[in-house]
C-alpha cells in the first residue's frame, strides 16, 4: 500500500494535499482552504443537502475508461476519499458552460426556484448531475425521477413546485455538457490506482485495494475504525466531535463492490454503493422500488453501502428487514478464513454483532428461489422522503391452494435490533391466508416484539404501525387495494 499525498482533479488541475488530517470533510477544505464558500453549511449530517457536490470516478468498462458522477454531502466525505477522483462544485458550472449561467443555474433564476437562496447551490448541484444524466440517456427525466433525484435537498422558502418546475424547463435549454477527458487524462498521469495510506497531522488513513488486504490492514491496525460511506460513522465526527485517528476504508476494494448473479444467487459485495445494491434488488422484486427511494437520498445512497448498513446494525435501518425476508447471508473473512453467516443469527444484541477480530464482511448472498414469494417492504417515518422510520418491514408470503405455506415477517423499530416476528409467522404458516389469520398474526406481535418509546414514536404507535403494517400485507395480497406503487406519489 503505497503512502503518499491525497490527488484529486478539480478546477481544471489536479489538487494535492500533504498536511490535513484525515477527517477534514470536503466541506470544510472548500470554504476554510480552497477559499470555495459557494458550497455551504447548512445541517453538517448529510440531511439537508446545502453542501451538495458532485464526484467523479473513474470506471472501467468494455468501451473504456468512463467517469462516473454521483452527488454526494460534503459534509460527510473526508478529503481521503477524493483520492483519484474529480470534484466538481457550484463554482465550476459557469466556467465550464463557457462563462454563461448553466441550465442548473439560470431555469432556477429565471424560474423564481430560489429565495434566501441558502439551499440553492445545492439544488443546482443535484440538478447539473441530472441534467448530465438526462443528456447521456438521450431523454428528458419525468417530473417524478426529478422529484426523487431532488430528495436529498431540502428548501424552506420557496416549495418545490417552483424548483421542480425549473428542473423540467432546465432539461429544454442549451448548455455544455461536460466532458470528462481531461479529468481522466490528468487523474491517470497521478497513478493513483492500487491502495493507498494516508498519514498526516498525527491521522491515519488506510484505503487497501484486495480483500487480502483489508485483512491485514484491520488485524495490523485492530484500534482502527473500518468505515464504508461514513454516512453514520461521520456523524459522531461532526455532531459529538468523535476522535477517530485512525480509518480503514473499504470502497476501493474492488471486489467489494460488484454485484453479480450466480445460478443461485443474488451477491451484493459488502462496499457496493446503497444505490446499485437497491437498484439490483428492485431489478429482482419490483415491490421494493418504494423502500429503495425512501431510503434517505440520492446522495447518501450514492456513497453509503448495504454491507455497512447491515453491520451497523441500527434498529431502524432499511436494509435489514428486506434482506432477513430473503433469507441473506453474510460472507464474512478475516484471518482465520471465510465462513457464512445467516443474517438472521448475525445481531447479538444492540449494534453488537457476530464478527470476531480481524473479520469483515466481504458479500451479501441472497437466494434467487426467495424471489418466488410474494414480497412486499413498507416504511413509515414523519417525512415521507430522506427520513428514518419510525418502523419498517418486510414481508415475503407464499400462498398456494389458498394458504400460507411459507412467510417472513421482518421488523425495524420495534426492538434493539431488526428480527423476524417468529410469533406471528407461527400463526399463519398452514391457514387460510383471510382476515382471520391477518388478525392471529397481528395479536401475536405482542409476543415477538416489546417496542421502547423514544422521540420518534411511542411504543403504543410502533405497536399499531406493526399491526396495521400486516393488514396492509393482506390487503394487498388478496387484491383488496392497489399495490403500493399505485397507492403513494411524492409531490
Amino acid at each position: 500500500m503505497r503512502t503518499g499525498p491525497i490527488r484529486f482533479w478539480h478546477d481544471d488541475r489536479v489538487v494535492e494535499v500533504h498536511d490535513l488530517p484525515s477527517t477534514t470533510t470536503v466541506l470544510s477544505w472548500l470554504r476554510d482552504h480552497a477559499r470555495r464558500p459557494g458550497t455551504k453549511e447548512g445541517c453538517n449530517v448529510g440531511d439537508c443537502g446545502a453542501c451538495t457536490v458532485v464526484l467523479g470516478e473513474p470506471r472501467t468498462t468494455e468501451t473504456g475508461t468512463q467517469l462516473n458522477l454521483v452527488t454526494v454531502n460534503s459534509c460527510l466525505t473526508y478529503l481521503p476519499m477524493l483520492h483519484g477522483r474529480a470534484l466538481i462544485t457550484v463554482e465550476d458550472l459557469a466556467r465550464m458552460n463557457g462563462g454563461s449561467l448553466h441550465p442548473a443555474q439560470a431555469s432556477m433564476a429565471e424560474g423564481q426556484g430560489s429565495q434566501c437562496g441558502y439551499c440553492t447551490p445545492g439544488i443546482v448541484m443535484s440538478l447539473w448531475n441530472l441534467w448530465q444524466e438526462q443528456k447521456s440517456v438521450g431523454r428528458p427525466h419525468t417530473r417524478q425521477q426529478l422529484a426523487d433525484g431532488l430528495a436529498g435537498n431540502l428548501c424552506r422558502c420557496t416549495g418545490y413546485r417552483s424548483i421542480l418546475d425549473a428542473a423540467e424547463r432546465m432539461q429544454g435549454m442549451e448548455g455544455a455538457v461536460f466532458e470528462p477527458g481531461p479529468a481522466l487524462d490528468a487523474l491517470a498521469a497521478t497513478d493513483s490506482s492500487g491502495g493507498f495510506a494516508y498519514l498526516a497531522s498525527g491521522t491515519a488513513f488506510w484505503a487497501p485495494s484486495t480483500i487480502e488486504e483489508l485483512v491485514e490492514t484491520v488485524v495490523a491496525h485492530p484500534f482502527a475504525r473500518v468505515v464504508a460511506g461514513m454516512s453514520d460513522v461521520g456523524l459522531h465526527v461532526n455532531e459529538s466531535l468523535a476522535d477517530l485517528p485512525e480509518l480503514i476504508w473499504t470502497a476501493r476494494v474492488d471486489e467489494l463492490r460488484v454485484i453479480d448473479r450466480t445460478q443461485t444467487h443474488l451477491v451484493i459485495g459488502a462496499a457496493a454503493p446503497l444505490e446499485d445494491a437497491w437498484a439490483a434488488l428492485v431489478a429482482h422484486a419490483p415491490a421494493l422500488e418504494q423502500m429503495w427511494l425512501r431510503f434517505a437520498s440520492p446522495s447518501i445512497r450514492h456513497t453509503a453501502t448495504m454491507g455497512g448498513n447491515v453491520v451497523n446494525g441500527s434498529p431502524i435501518g432499511d436494509s435489514a428487514p428486506v434482506l432477513l425476508a430473503l433469507d441473506a447471508e453474510l460472507v464474512v473473512v478475516g484471518p482465520e478464513g471465510t465462513r457464512r453467516v445467516p443474517l438472521d443469527q448475525f445481531y447479538l444484541g444492540y449494534q453488537a454483532n457476530d464478527l470476531r477480530p480481524g473479520e469483515v464482511v466481504a458479500r451479501i448472498e441472497i437466494p434467487l428461489s426467495a424471489f418466488s414469494r410474494d414480497l412486499r417492504a413498507y416504511k413509515v417515518s414523519r417525512r415521507f422522503d430522506s427520513d428514518i422510520s419510525a418502523v419498517s418491514a418486510a414481508c415475503a408470503l407464499a400462498v398456494v391452494d389458498d394458504r400460507v405455506v411459507d412467510v417472513r415477517l421482518a421488523f425495524g423499530g420495534l426492538a434493539p435490533v431488526v428480527h423476524r416476528a417468529e410469533q406471528a409467522e407461527a400463526a399463519l404458516v398452514g391457514r387460510q391466508w383471510n382476515d382471520s389469520a391477518m388478525r392471529a398474526a397481528q395479536e401475536a406481535l405482542v409476543a415477538d416484539f416489546s417496542p421502547i418509546t423514544d422521540h420518534r414514536a411511542t411504543a403504543e404507535y410502533r405497536m399499531q404501525v406493526a399491526r396495521g403494517l400486516l393488514e396492509r400485507l393482506y390487503r394487498q395480497t388478496s387484491g383488496l387495494v392497489a399495490a403500493e406503487s399505485d397507492v403513494w406519489t411524492r409531490p
